[in-house]
């Protein structure tokens, strides 16, 4: 085992006598002993939160290798020999200092989770439709300017799909071929509109599109029927499509910091609604339905002047909802 020295105490973990899983996140490693790579039988390999710069030669060549976790670290390029791990499931490279990913990375087809957030990539070539097992892809706080038409052709993806954090200022209609996707984050870009195919995407539970310079939604929002939270604050929405009504399941509705001047009356119809969020809007009146959305149990409606508050507003808080002014 001296060849394996560096390594902290309990890192390897072993299963009827084969090493499977090297296990040192935060361990303040700079480097790891080239010996790793003779262990045939890892499977697990997670070094999230070290100093390292690079791999042995061997590691990438594991034959069983599932999972390889190497958030938080100090890598300028993609390890070299990546795509000789067959095996490989799960792949984080977030939290690093790369610029591009090799065309051998879109040639691990079996992947089902991807991260490579928080580095400074200005590209992702069409050939991330490759990795057509993907249920989790994480693209976020990076520089890309655009998303790759064949993300839409990524039939798996259903956990999540961020995309947060760049510089776009569209997103592809391909999008709504995704109709099995939970989760979609596109915070913080400079979006100015969504194509209509977005309402395509039918298995949709959250949506998360503030700090963006969306000016309209499309009127296909509404056939999002699974959606439970829209975030749509520090936007610049003067209105909302009727259809928005048509979201039955919604629980959250974040419009704040939007200059809305009104609310469709089809708000009222938001039955399953939790919680409402108005401030600092220009809303200068509030439709009467909201007074009688059942599960409501905070409106805040800080920094918005409406010329009237409704009588509805002592009903709501009668029954226990929070209302803040």
């Amino acid at each position: 085992m001296t060849d394996l020295e560096g390594l902290p105490e309990g890192a390897l973990r072993t299963v009827d006598g084969t090493t499977v899983a090297l296990v040192a996140p935060h361990a303040g490693l700079d480097r790891l002993p080239e010996a790793v790579g003779a262990l045939r039988g890892l499977r697990r390999v997670d070094l999230d939160g070290n100093a390292l710069t690079g791999l042995p030669a061997g590691v990438t060549g594991l034959p069983h290798l599932e999972t390889l976790l190497l958030y938080g670290n100090r890598l300028t390029e993609v390890p070299a020999g990546l795509d000789r791990a067959a095996a490989l499931r799960h792949l984080s490279l977030g939290g690093n200092r790369l610029t591009s990913v090799p065309d051998t990375l879109w040639r691990l087809t079996g992947l089902r989770s991807l991260n490579l957030a928080e580095n400074a990539l200005t590209h992702v070539p069409e050939a991330v439709g490759r990795l057509t097992e993907l249920r989790m892809l994480d693209l976020g706080h990076n520089r890309l300017d655009r998303v790759p038409e064949a993300v839409g052709d990524l039939p798996h993806l259903t956990d999540y799909l961020y995309l947060s954090d760049n510089g776009l200022t569209s997103v592809p209609a391909s999008l709504g071929r995704l109709d099995r996707l939970d989760y979609l984050n596109l915070t913080d870009n400079r979006l100015t509109a969504l194509p209509p195919e977005i309402g395509g995407m039918a298995a949709l539970c959250e949506l998360r599109l503030y700090n963006n310079r969306l000016e309209a939604l499309p009127d296909t929002i509404g056939r999002l029927s699974r959606l439970r939270e829209l975030h749509l604050a520090g936007n610049r929405l003067t209105a909302l499509p009727g259809s928005v009504g048509d979201l039955r399941r919604l629980r959250v509705l974040d419009l704040r910091g939007n200059p809305l001047e009104r609310l469709p009356a089809s708000v009222g119809r938001l039955t399953d609604l939790t919680c409402l969020d108005l401030r600092a809007t220009r809303l200068r009146e509030l439709p009467d339905g909201l007074g009688a959305l059942p599960r409501l149990e905070r409106l805040d409606l800080r920094w918005t002047k409406p010329d009237r508050l409704p009588d509805w507003i002592d009903a709501l808080r009668g029954r226990g909802c929070r209302v803040l002014l």
